[in-house]
């Protein structure tokens, strides 16, 4: 492993971590709301390492990145960091991987540099919506808790953050996973947090354009972001391949990570470099 600090928009110190073959093609892991590039662990110590260049960074306010105030409202400054990962580390057509929260980073990229510097694009469990049009394809439960996780009260927080945690995946995580999970999401600030979902936006016009390659990985009994915002993205995107995950949640990567492994390498194989 590779690690590296990258300067992303508005000058925010990124932490980028580099697996794999140097050699092979590129992947770029987004991940989500209130995790970090850990999150990726079954993908980065997989046989995907032994053909691949697998990139995963911990996106502004999380993990390893800086974590400033009033950093996160503006779609320019994300997309800003993904041009930075790929023009330092010199990421030929890479593919971007984006789960849940980091859809939308892979739409505000699109937004700000269209398609021409990446090769493919795989949204996991993504969302492309934030705010007032984006609450029809959030669940229950999720919405439910989203005031105890946005509070700066610490029992409130630490509460919410360890529902969420759990909703993030349809069966039971071992105690060895939850905590493991539980400490990265705990590291992100109340204040990240409030800035993340301050947001308003909604996407489908861009997603409607793209003509790049789309493989859309989604667990149909995801509590977080329902399996219709999937089928809402296909339907925006016709070219797109769909694969729906029976009996899984949030975190197709994470649950069934053989058969989430072995779809991206096909997915990326067949990409024109």
């Amino acid at each position: 492993m590779i690690s590296h600090k990258i300067t992303g928009g508005g000058g925010l110190v990124l932490h980028v971590e580099e697996h794999g073959n140097a050699q092979g093609r590129a992947i770029l892991f987004i991940h989500g709301f209130n995790q970090s590039g850990l999150c990726w662990n079954k993908q980065v110590h997989s046989s995907l390492s032994d053909e691949f260049r697998l990139i995963t960074l911990d996106i502004r306010g999380h993990g390893l990145s800086e974590k400033p105030h009033d950093a996160y409202d503006d779609s320019r400054l994300w997309a800003d960091d993904i041009a930075a990962v790929i023009k330092t580390l010199n990421l030929k057509k890479p593919t971007l991987s984006g789960w849940s929260y980091g859809g939308t980073i892979i739409c505000n990229y699109l937004q700000h540099y269209g398609e021409e510097n990446i090769g493919g694009i795989h949204f996991v469990g993504a969302t492309s919506k934030i705010g007032k049009t984006a609450m029809e394809y959030m669940g229950k439960e999720y919405i439910a808790i989203a005031r105890g996780y946005l509070s700066d009260n610490f029992d409130e927080s630490s509460q919410a953050l360890q529902d969420f945690v759990r909703l993030c995946v349809a069966g039971e995580l071992s105690a060895e996973e939850f905590f493991f999970i539980l400490g990265y999401n705990t590291v992100v600030p109340a204040h990240v947090r409030n800035g993340l979902r301050s947001r308003s936006l909604d996407n489908d016009d861009l997603l409607s354009n793209i003509k790049l390659p789309v493989l859309i990985s989604h667990g149909n009994q995801d509590a977080i972001v329902l399996v219709t915002l999937a089928e809402h993205h296909k339907k925006l995107i016709p070219h797109a391949k769909l694969s729906l995950y029976e009996g899984v949640g949030h975190s197709p990567f994470w649950e069934d990570a053989k058969r989430f492994n072995a779809e991206l390498a096909a997915f990326v194989k067949l990409l024109i470099r």
